[in-house]
């Protein structure tokens, strides 16, 4: 890690994200970063505990003369999403994040950085630390598994918290301040396949597609980025459709909140057709190239001959498999009629495993009203149930709806206005914040969400401006004083 990071300023803020991002923290494997925080808890001599989930929760008194203002609790995610480049090696059950500073802006080597929520850990860790900010009487959220299943948020009790006033520092655009969000559900298809022996005089060939943006699957969904399961069956597909060609496996996307980066298939076909067929991914490579040129400018599709497998798919497994993927919704469904430029539901097919007999389809399906999200995800449901699926749903979770005119808006509005001269951007966001999941043991709770800028959450693209940094932490500070 490059000591640059630990001279950034606010020097505090930067060296407890550097002390965090240390500390192996994937989503469902909290272990460590759950012992970490509790040891900081504990040091300072602060009350700390660990909820039955594994969810911590710190608490510290007012700043002398605060003591008779409303408690405030400071909220953020322990965990992060753990992506990687192809050609990236890194284990991050072991391994702490390798960062750099690149102008302004800090970046990881080959893998997400952990901005998000890191920076938000951190901020609260300074905050804890501090004998010199001015503040309310604090309550500190630590929250585990938000990436994979909000079950941190889900799991938390009624009773444990007292706080008035929530400040979710979980968003990641210095403009904005996210006072409503999209609930979500995961949608999961699976089934066993027959499969047949590859047929006599045909040669099998690897395919990739790589160099795909990816992102956040809420928070990028409205950029058109591609998506490498649905571009890989495109290709696959079309193969099919003009060849004889058969598929022996698929392997695409990673996580369900990612829009997925990179896909691959080992396929075989006739000796006789080879050519023919490399001369048609070269053209589909073509077109697609033009389509994503803006989006998607490094899209690499490769094709390298392979060892022949013993198997392929059954054909008509393989008919029927092709057309629900093709089939298979993917990016926005409907654009909110109330909020301006606001997804209000979408799905991100984000994960394509289909090997030896066995297939499995993931999704995420979004949506800021519960009824049209359960809607399209039933659409879903169907589509993949086309294909022979059981499918099932899982980690529901609701959206959070907006109070615009709560007293918290109204003041870290005004704080944000008279601070930067200029007007916030309040807004709700079609990712999956906490909020909602809080607020459902904790109705009378004011929430509001706010951060610095981070690009590229959820893959090896990840990064965080200092300068943003810098504005965003002025901001906490001068809301805390304020409250």
């Amino acid at each position: 890690m490059s000591n640059a990071i630990r001279s950034l300023e606010p020097k505090e803020l930067w060296n407890n994200f550097a002390d965090l991002n240390a500390v192996p923290r994937p989503s469902k494997k909290e272990e460590k970063v759950i012992q970490f925080i509790v040891a900081f808890g504990k040091k300072l001599g602060l009350p700390t505990q660990v909820d039955a989930v594994g969810n911590v929760v710190i608490k510290k008194p007012a700043s002398e003369g605060m003591e008779n203002k409303p408690v405030v609790l400071l909220q953020s995610h322990l965990d992060m999403v753990h992506q990687k480049n192809a050609d990236t090696n890194f284990d991050f059950d072991t391994e702490g994040i390798k960062m750099k500073v690149e102008g302004d802006w800090v970046k990881a080597e080959g893998t997400t950085l952990g901005a998000d929520n890191g920076i938000g850990v951190a901020s609260i860790m300074t905050i804890l630390a501090s004998e010199t900010i001015k503040h309310p009487p604090i309550e500190a959220l630590f929250t585990i598994d938000e990436e994979t299943g909000l079950t941190g948020a889900k799991g938390l009790k009624g009773g444990l918290l007292t706080a008035e006033y929530m400040l979710n520092l979980d968003t990641e655009d210095d403009q904005e301040l996210t006072i409503g969000c999209a609930g979500g559900i995961d949608v999961t298809g699976t089934g066993d396949y027959k499969e047949d022996s590859t047929p006599a005089g045909f040669q099998a060939f690897k395919l990739g597609v790589t160099g795909l943006m990816g992102g956040h699957s809420g928070v990028d969904i409205h950029l058109g980025r591609g998506n490498a399961n649905k571009i890989m069956n495109r290709i696959l597909w079309g193969g099919a459709e003009k060849f004889d060609l058969r598929v022996h496996s698929i392997e695409g996307g990673s996580l369900r909140n990612a829009i997925p980066r990179e896909s691959f298939s080992v396929v075989a076909l006739s000796d006789n057709q080879v050519n023919e067929f490399k001369a048609f991914v070269n053209s589909e490579l073509h077109d697609l190239k033009i389509e994503y040129r803006i989006t998607d400018p490094e899209l690499v599709v490769s094709c390298e001959a392979t060892a022949l497998p013993s198997h392929v798919m059954n054909l008509d497994f393989q008919k029927k498999l092709l057309r629900v993927l093709y089939a298979c919704p993917n990016g926005i469904h409907r654009m909110s009629p109330d909020i301006k430029d606001l997804v209000q539901t979408s799905n991100n097919l984000s994960k394509v495993q289909v090997k030896a007999g066995k297939f499995n389809i993931q999704c995420l399906t979004r949506g800021s009203v519960d009824s049209e999200k359960y809607d399209h995800a039933n659409a879903i449901k169907a589509t993949l149930e086309l294909a022979g699926s059981s499918v099932a749903f899982g980690n529901d979770y609701p959206g959070w709806a907006p109070m615009p005119d709560s007293r918290l808006v109204t003041l870290m509005s005004g704080i944000y206005e008279e601070m930067f001269k200029s007007k916030p951007h309040v807004n709700a966001c079609h990712a999956g914040l906490e909020c909602g999941i809080v607020g459902t043991n904790y109705p009378n709770l004011q929430m509001i969400s706010f951060g610095p800028n981070i690009r590229g959450p959820h893959s090896p693209d990840e990064k965080v401006q200092i300068s943003s940094v810098q504005k965003y932490w002025g901001f906490l500070l001068k809301a805390l004083q304020e409250i």
